[in-house]
């Protein structure tokens, strides 16, 4: 059995030079593959457009003014970027680092580096984020033709948010990727973690309407908070934006991130 054999590091200009070097090797293999990558979280959201923005939209607009936006179609698209930042910095990151462990057999090299556990995981999450924001990008610019509201999905709070989202999702697939013993268990956790947060994320409706029962539920998943805060950062003024959601994903983020970095200082492959 091979452990990693941790350095401490003593500074956090250290700890940022071994962050850099984890996402560095993961980034020689991302660059060649960034427009399969953008394009690959463009279907699900896509698909959901076409089926509710535009199929269902058009009768819920006849009969109910949304809380955000001036249709029913631009009410989801601030979810549809949250969703496929999720998908593809989760499963981007949690398929990478099944690939390395039980496939190309490299994992192990890399748990031997004299690294900080921690920088493990922030190098792998980065990559993650990257992917994520790939795909976001992707979204955004399809948002933008159907809105044209350019400075709503770039301005720095919803960018903010984005980042945020797929820090946690890119933080949950590292744990994930540690853990999983083969790639059928990744489906288990894709369908019973990634698809049902996908509709119960407040995506394709505004939690606050729903009974205190259901609300509670929502509340306690993370794409909520990104959500609700993309949705304000896109239509609404500065004023009405949930401030709680930054600091809600960011801690989430962090703990996240301290759970990896154990997971990785007690890893055996």
């Amino acid at each position: 059995m091979k452990t990693a054999k941790p350095r401490s590091p003593h500074t956090l200009q250290t700890l940022f030079a071994d962050t850099l070097t984890v996402f560095w090797g993961d980034w020689l293999d991302l660059r060649v593959r960034i427009p399969q990558v953008a394009a690959s979280g463009l279907v699900s959201p896509l698909i959901y457009i076409l089926a509710f923005g535009l199929g269902l939209g058009s009768s819920i607009d006849r009969v109910a003014e949304p809380t955000a936006g001036d249709s029913y179609l631009e009410f989801i698209l601030p979810g549809m970027v949250a969703l496929s930042s999720m998908v593809i910095s989760f499963g981007g990151t949690t398929f990478s680092i099944c690939g390395e462990r039980l496939f190309t057999k490299n994992f192990e090299e890399m748990l031997l580096y004299p690294i900080h556990p921690l920088a493990l995981h922030l190098g792998k999450m980065l990559a993650g984020i990257v992917r994520g924001m790939m795909t976001a990008a992707a979204v955004i610019v399809v948002a933008i033709l159907f809105t044209r509201e350019f400075w709503g999905f770039l301005n720095p709070l919803f960018l903010l948010l984005i980042v945020l989202n797929c820090a946690v999702f890119a933080g949950l697939g590292v744990i994930v990727g540690l853990n999983v013993k083969s790639l059928e268990s990744v489906g288990l956790f894709n369908n019973f973690l990634i698809v049902p947060m996908s509709f119960l994320g407040a995506t394709f409706f505004d939690p606050a309407t729903l009974p205190v029962v259901l609300k509670g539920i929502v509340y306690l998943l993370p794409l909520t908070y990104t959500t609700i805060g993309l949705r304000a950062a896109a239509y609404k003024p500065l004023t009405e934006f949930p401030w709680y959601s930054i600091p809600v994903l960011l801690v989430v983020a962090i703990a996240l991130s301290f759970i990896g970095a154990h997971q990785f200082s007690h890893q055996q492959d």
